[in-house]
Order: structure tokens, then sequence, then C-alpha cells
């Protein structure tokens, strides 16, 4: 048995190692989501990634010999502790062996780094901002992942535990059995909330995803901020960062997909973006895009696919608990029947957040994946 030894990682081609290991570890796993090595090195790039204009990070590998066992990321998000008045940092895209050795030499690594940078907490798993993967995995290992949310061993979390950190926060995770046809009740309440608060969906005066990025696409951002300012964690989007997500995500999104709601004024009030699932053909990929793997990845955005994730639902908060998420699915709903979807995928959900819970209550589903985030003082 050799010394586990911890060496901090830089530079694309260290980076790339980096991501490498996260992709190797879970080999095999049937329930494994890999990413994108391509995104995963955008994402730790200051020249790619705009939150790194205000975040700071620090890579860390873990090696047993010369063989890679660990790996973990300290991160500063300063915007947020400065709207907190805490000296937090977060640990993310962490993954070790089921050795205690390991654990320990990395969150060693990431807590001497923190406090170091004059910090007193660490929490985690985190990302640099709410738009990267949150939450370790506590419920729902037998289920496919999602190209947008952490899976992990179940060992993580005695780890972690072991290490003095506390539950901080909880989200879960449903999914949803896509309706036959849609129901007169469902058609009936959109239509109320419709003439009543005067809204009404703009997305089917577009044919282009271009044209909608380019008279929604800063609103919509906006929304979401608005939407989301006091949820846990949440680090306000800059604009340099809503062009960011503009130019590589929203492309992608079929226009059917998309629902965007305004009031008589003409103002963004809801936003809704699905997209079918990549799971399966991002584990087919197995992390690269060349030389066949955007193959089924383009079979999977343009061809049959039983799972839509619902990636985002934004509601302004002057109109939630009005009933305006009906009419996101009066948009979208009609065609997740006609594309022939069985199930809709949510993203994590804060477990209090009890609005945004009670809008599947009109479907059949089940909570299938919990996560939680875990604190600890240093």
């Amino acid at each position: 048995m050799e010394p586990i030894t911890i060496r901090e990682v830089s530079g694309r081609r260290a980076l790339k190692k980096y991501v490498q290991f996260n992709i190797d570890l879970y080999k095999g796993n049937p329930y494994k989501v890999p990413p994108l090595i391509l995104d995963e090195l955008n994402t730790y790039s200051p020249k790619t990634n705009p939150a790194l204009d205000f975040c700071e990070a620090v890579h860390f590998m873990a090696y047993e010999g010369r063989k890679a066992v660990g790996r973990i990321t300290g991160i500063i998000n300063r915007t947020l502790n400065e709207k907190t008045g805490r000296k937090e940092a977060r640990f993310g895209f962490v993954d070790f062996v089921d050795d205690v050795r390991v654990s320990d030499a990395l969150f060693d690594a990431v807590e001497d780094w923190a406090r170091s940078k004059g910090m007193n907490r660490l929490v985690g798993p985190m990302g640099f901002t709410d738009m990267d993967p949150e939450g370790l995995l506590v419920e729902g290992y037998e289920e496919l992942g999602t190209m947008a949310t952490i899976y992990n061993y179940p060992y993580y979390v005695d780890h972690i535990v072991r290490r003095g950190f506390e539950p901080e926060n909880e989200w879960v995770e449903f999914q949803g059995t896509i309706p036959p046809v849609m129901t007169e009740k469902h058609v009936r309440i959109a239509e109320f909330v419709r003439k009543r608060y005067h809204l009404r969906s703009v997305i089917k005066d577009y044919h282009n995803i271009n044209d909608v990025a380019r008279d929604y696409g800063h609103q919509m951002f906006e929304l979401i901020n608005e939407a989301y300012k006091d949820l846990y964690g949440y680090s306000t989007l800059t604009p340099k960062q809503i062009d960011y997500y503009l130019k590589i995500y929203i492309p992608i999104v079929r226009l059917e997909h998309l629902s965007l709601i305004v009031n008589e004024e003409n103002k963004l009030v809801g936003v809704g973006i699905a997209m079918p699932s990549l799971s399966r053909a991002l584990q087919k990929a197995k992390g690269r895009l060349f030389p066949f793997g955007f193959i089924p990845l383009l079979k999977a955005l343009k061809g049959k696919n039983d799972i839509v994730d619902l990636l985002l639902v934004a509601i302004h908060p002057d109109y939630q608990n009005k009933g305006a998420n009906a009419l996101l699915f009066d948009d979208i709903l009609p065609h997740f029947i006609k594309d022939g979807f069985k199930y809709a995928e949510t993203n994590p959900e804060m477990v209090t957040n009890n609005k945004v819970q009670q809008q599947w209550d009109a479907f059949e589903h089940r909570l299938h994946k919990r996560r939680r985030a875990y604190s600890k003082n240093i």
C-alpha cells in the first residue's frame, strides 16, 4: 500500500486527466451519465466560463503512487459571499475511491486552501453557480442520472459525514408520466389563468429559436434571476454569463419545447425550457464528441426518445401561486404527447419549495431521487 499524495492541477492537459478520472471511476455503471470532456474543460477555464470573473478555484487530485484515486475542486464565490456576508468556500466536482485515506487527503487539501483564503466555512458539493450540478445523491442510486446532476456512489455520504459535515440543504427530483392526451381540466385551468391575468404565450409567433433569443433571451435569464434570487446558494447571473448561456444552450433547444408567457405589457413572466434526455446518448459518447460521440447525441435530440428533461421553470414572483405555470404546460405538453415522450424528468427542487412541487400534482409522478448539500465550520 503506497502513501496518498495530493497534487494541485492546472492547465488543459492536467485538467483533462481530472475530468477523465470521473469518467473512469464510473466505467460500466448503468446509471452514471458522463460529462462531455470539452464542456467540463470549458467550465474550469476563465477564458470560457464567465463565472470565474467572480469565483476563485483550485483543483486537487489524489494519487496512490502513480495511480489517480480522487479529485476535488475548491471554490470561493465572492459575489455570493458579499450577498450573504459569509466567509464561505465550496467544494465540488468531488470523486474518490472507497478509501478514507483518499477522502481525508482531498478534504484536508481543500479545507487548508479555504482557510488560507480567510474562509471559515465549507459547503458542498456545489459548483461555481446554480448552473452547475449541485447536491450529493443520497437516494436514487438505481435511477438513470441526467446531464445536469451529480451521480455518486453511496459510500460518498459516509466519507463526507465522517469528516464532520452536516446536512445544509436538500433537493428532490421527480419523474412524471406524460398523459396520452391533454385533459379538459388542464385546458380549462390554463384558459382561466390566461383570461384572468391577461397573459399570453408568444412562442407560437416564432419559427426560429434564434429569433426568440434575440427578442427574449436576456429577459429569460433576468426572469430566472428574479424568480430564483432567494433560493439556497443562488448566485445572480451577470450579463456576461447570460450571453454565454444564450450562446451555448439556446441553439440546441427545440422551439416546441420552449414556453414564454408575457403579461399585457409584453413583460416576460414565465419561462419553461425542456430538452429530450441526453443521458443514454452521453453514456454512449463516453465523454467525447469525436469521432463518433456526436451521432448518439444527434439521434437523442432529433429522433425517438422516451424521456424529456424539464431543465428549467421560472415564474415571476408576482405571478406565483396564480396558476401561471399551467400556461407553460399548455404550450409544451401537446408537443411532448405528439413526440411520443413517456416520461418527464425534473431538475432538483428544494424540498421546502412547495410552490414548485405542487405543479406535479396534476400528473402521475414519483419522487425518485434525493440529494443534499453539507456544511462544516473549518
